[in-house]
């Protein structure tokens, strides 16, 4: 408990932080990123409990990556990251979950994520900004990841690569789990450099 209430309060600062580096208001950052003000407010006081839809909206109107809302300061040079120290950020009913690992920083930051979709489950994500490009290397059984309303089988050993900027899901396939690594490669830009 006392682990998520440090990582509560870290998204906080992060937001709030980011929000005035921007120069928006709560009604603004609402309004833009379509999640209610009451939740914002919560939010920035270390309350409730955001989902990934929430912070994945934030982070692409502030222009900045979702675990730039949710990292502390760079501990030092190389950073290891034990997936089960990670809490996953999606869980599915049946579940499948997904854990948001590390960003690369730099001018052009890559988010590294662990899925694992059970079969039939799915996870719909809505556009990301212009210029994101997620990457998804399939490690064990099938995902089937629907871009722009067409399906495209993705087995294990395979990897596809697509524009972010268009609705997109991935649903687990077949009899066995899937797990894949996903990198979200962020656009250069003077905001994303958080």
């Amino acid at each position: 408990m006392a682990e998520t209430t440090a990582a509560l309060r870290t998204v906080a600062h992060n937001v709030k932080a980011a929000r005035a580096r921007a120069g928006l208001s709560l009604d603004e950052l609402s309004r833009r990123a379509q999640v209610s003000k009451g939740a914002l407010v919560a939010l920035e006081k270390a309350q409730g409990n955001p989902n990934l839809a929430t912070l994945v909206r934030l982070a692409d109107t502030l222009g900045i990556s979702v675990s730039a809302l949710m990292q502390g300061p760079p501990e030092g040079r190389v950073r290891v990251v034990d997936a089960e120290s990670v809490t996953p950020l999606w869980t599915g009913e049946h579940g499948s979950e997904a854990r948001l690992m590390l960003t690369t920083s730099g001018p052009a930051p890559v988010e590294v994520w662990r899925w694992r979709l059970e079969p039939g489950e799915e996870y719909p994500s809505h556009p990301h900004q212009a210029g994101v490009v997620e990457t998804v290397s399939v490690t064990a059984g099938r995902v089937i990841l629907v871009v722009d309303g067409t399906e495209h089988t993705v087995d294990a050993g395979q990897t596809a690569t697509f524009d972010g900027d268009t609705p997109h899901t991935y649903r687990g396939a077949g009899t066995e789990p899937c797990h894949l690594i996903m990198t979200v490669h962020l656009p250069p830009g003077p905001a994303s450099t958080l």
